[in-house]
């Protein structure tokens, strides 16, 4: 169960509270204190200290109708009643007294310093000594910790649990499941490497797109090896103060060392662990918390039980002094699954939710090219939404299909309302595309094609499907890619004779293509085998900077206009040649708004 914590009060409220106790003293205490020290005594007492001459200072009070009174040493304070006594002015002079309407001073000055001043200290100071105490058990402390718990880290640990993740729940990610069911074979039975003098690597650096499942793998150690796992994310090492991400490194490592054999997961590792540049005005605090973190893993003790495990999509911007043999000796990729993984990774999330008899997960898995594990568990629970919006108990083939493309395009958007022509338009639009690909010997076979708007803005799309995995594109293939993207155009020239904006995400994909086979694939005679572009963050949508001259840019943006326009007008070639099949099947469409890759091929071929 979930604890739930207090929200803790700001030290300002606690100082406020204090202030207010210590004005409440004085003005309440302080008073009732001075009133305990005066004696009640008769009037004839009063009388008879007055004759013997033993009476100091006298204060009569005619308001509260009392006399308050001193002896003559002023060690005691009396209070007497008053009476109708019209000596009593005399009967005071003639003993001495001295006598006012004011009031008397009712204790010695020192214990007055002693319960005005050094009293509200003390109390002060255990109050502020308590909520110390207490702020710093809140916040974990314990040897080492300091207030707020800064410079303490904040690692979850996990333990064993009898429904922890194991590597059976982690599927399509064989090769990265082998290499470290060698670090949990390790943890298991240390000394057999030991034996033959063998050691572990230091640090296992899992690299991969986002979505992969690197952190799950993580998991999946530690619950195949049934150690202590604790994770920590890279951003949580740094802190506003500069030193305090290095004593949370430290204060984890020692954490582990306690718990040995263990594992340490940092997440995210490149918020930390990025190049050291050396400029002004650089980042201190995350430069000395890398410097510590380098420290902790180059001190480790040979076989001492520690294994590091991190995660990071952006490897190429990591400190080579992090990434060295000896730190992270050892780095696995966690790439996007293949058609077999696809597959594996569905079966898996599908036990978790009711799935009919009939589904095919293998033609899901080809549909869902390209998609990261994560992107498979959405597709699966998207589908088993749609399942109970449709008041079903289980999830059918049709579900799934849709989850795709919820996933891919968006939902269906019911409020967009396409005039008749628009709704023409863009059915003439997509056909066109899949005209293109089917008249083609090097494109992917057609799936399905719908003019149904998406959330994403698509008004329509085509979906093609490979059957199998696909590792290289031939030079053809791509152009063929690039003519099947401008085939909505074309269709819109050759029977409309006017063009629209519904191309832009078309031209958009086709310059991006052109481009790579000019500057980074080396499809170009002009330029041979030259590598023209540099591409960064490889599993991060791979941003790219072209690295030549600004004389050479002109040639290429040349170049890629004429690879496009000599597709375009293939596409065009097609389209006029095949111009029956073309108003036919766009007309079956826009009637259908819906049609399967079957139905296409079956008009086409008739």
């Amino acid at each position: 169960m979930n604890e739930v914590k207090r929200p803790r009060k700001p030290l300002l409220y606690y100082y406020f509270v204090v202030l207010i106790c210590l004005m409440l003293f004085n003005m309440i205490a302080m008073p009732w204190i001075a009133e305990q020290q005066i004696e009640t005594v008769d009037y004839n007492t009063f009388i008879s200290m007055t004759e013997k001459k033993d009476i100091g200072q006298v204060s009569i009070n005619t308001q509260e109708n009392v006399i308050i009174f001193t002896d003559k040493d002023e060690s005691a304070v009396y209070k007497t009643a008053m009476v109708d006594d019209p000596d009593l002015t005399k009967r005071l002079y003639d003993a001495g007294a001295s006598f006012s309407g004011e009031e008397i001073k009712q204790m010695s000055p020192f214990l007055s310093i002693i319960l005005t001043w050094i009293l509200p200290i003390v109390i002060f100071i255990v109050i502020g000594q308590v909520m110390s105490k207490k702020l710093m058990d809140r916040a974990g402390g314990g040897k080492g910790s300091m207030m707020f718990n800064m410079g303490r880290s904040n690692a979850k640990i996990y333990v064993k649990s009898s429904d922890g993740i194991k590597f059976d729940d982690v599927a399509g990610e064989d090769e990265a499941k082998e290499n470290l069911a060698e670090i949990v074979e390790y943890l298991h039975d240390p000394g057999k490497y030991k034996e033959i003098g063998a050691s572990m690597p230091k640090g296992i650096l899992l690299v991969g797109p986002p979505g992969t499942g690197k952190t799950m793998l993580a998991k999946a150690v530690a619950g195949e090896a049934d150690v202590p796992f604790f994770s920590m994310s890279g951003s949580e090492f740094v802190e506003m103060f500069v030193g305090m991400g290095a004593s949370k490194v430290r204060d984890l490592f020692n954490q582990a060392k306690e718990k040995a054999p263990c594992i340490v997961f940092i997440d995210e590792i490149d918020a930390i662990g990025k190049k050291r540049d050396g400029q002004i005005g650089g980042n201190d605090e995350r430069e000395q918390t890398l410097n510590q973190l380098l420290t902790e893993m180059d001190g480790f003790e040979e076989n001492n039980g520690v294994i590091i495990l991190a995660a990071t999509n952006r490897p190429e911007s990591l400190d080579p002094a992090l990434t060295r043999p000896g730190r992270f000796d050892r780095r696995i990729p966690v790439e996007l699954p293949d058609l077999k993984g696809r597959e594996e990774i569905l079966k898996v999330h599908a036990k978790k939710v009711k799935m009919a008899d009939n589904v095919d997960y293998n033609k899901i898995a080809r549909m869902a090219s390209g998609a990261s594990g994560a992107e498979l568990a959405n597709i699966i629970n998207e589908a088993a939404l749609r399942a109970v919006r449709d008041n079903r108990r289980y999830v059918t083939q049709e579900d799934l299909e849709e989850s795709i493309e919820v996933v891919i395009a968006g939902y269906q958007k019911k409020n967009a309302i396409l005039t008749d022509k628009e709704r023409k338009i863009v059915a003439y639009h997509e056909i066109g595309h899949a005209l293109v690909a089917a008249k083609q010997t090097n494109s992917a076979p057609v799936q399905k094609i719908t003019i149904v708007p998406r959330t994403s803005g698509a008004l329509g799309y085509t979906m093609q499907v490979e059957e199998g995995n696909r590792y290289l594109m031939s030079k053809e293939e791509m152009e063929d890619k690039i003519a099947t993207y401008t085939g909505g155009r074309a269709a819109e020239e050759v029977v409309f004779g006017s063009i629209t904006t519904g191309a832009s995400n078309d031209i958009e994909q086709a310059t991006k293509l052109a481009r790579a086979m000019i500057t980074r694939y080396g499809m170009s005679e002009d330029f041979d085998m030259v590598a023209m572009e540099v591409q960064t963050n490889q599993y991060l949508g791979g941003d790219s900077s072209l690295a030549c001259s600004a004389q050479t840019q002109k040639i290429i943006d040349e170049k890629v206009v004429e690879l496009v326009k000599k597709q375009h007008e293939k596409a065009t070639r097609i389209l006029l040649e095949n111009r029956e099949k073309l108003d036919e099947l766009a007309q079956y469409l826009y009637q259908k708004e819906t049609i399967t890759g079957e139905e296409f091929m079956k008009i086409l071929n008739a």
